[in-house]
């Protein structure tokens, strides 16, 4: 089973808290001799999920959208960016190198044609710019992608 992540970055400690747990609750579900997470890995949700992968025993498959994309995470990032991507079994590259919307809704695109279902981390609003949750989810549905909304009853962000 090839599990993709989408969701929303920059969520303050307590909500951070309530995804984790949603997120490694959801990893139970999933035979980990069968699971591929597949994640951007940028901080969020996209490396929680690569990391719970990884711990149930899955492997990660990564989606890079640009070349520039590592310098556009925030610098505290980097390491756990650099040790996931390391872990993956496959990397998908978009060809480009610009890391802006277009490029990482293209990332989203290829995630989200390599996967039986995506997990959204998302509160149900429209994205904030192109590419965002939003987005994604809406890409996934065109596409005949199971999505599976996963946030915190009262949170927000």
């Amino acid at each position: 089973m090839r599990v993709g992540i989408t969701g929303h970055r920059g969520l303050d400690g307590q909500v951070e808290e309530r995804v984790r747990a949603l997120l490694a609750e959801a990893v139970e579900g999933y035979d980990p001799g069968e699971l591929v997470g597949v994640s951007c890995l940028a901080d969020g949700p996209d490396a929680w999920w690569a990391e719970a992968v990884l711990d149930h025993g899955g492997r990660l498959e990564a989606v890079v959208p640009a070349s520039q994309y590592r310098d556009g995470l925030p610098d505290w990032h980097h390491p756990t960016y650099d040790r996931l991507l390391g872990l993956a079994c496959d990397v998908h590259e978009t060809g480009l190198s610009l890391s802006d919307s277009h490029a990482h809704m293209a990332g989203s695109e290829i995630l989200v044609g390599l996967v039986d279902e995506l997990l959204a981390v998302w509160d149900g609003r429209p994205a904030r710019a192109y590419g965002g949750t939003a987005d994604v989810v809406a890409y996934a549905e065109r596409q005949g992608t199971p999505v599976r909304v996963l946030w915190p009853k009262g949170a927000s962000r």
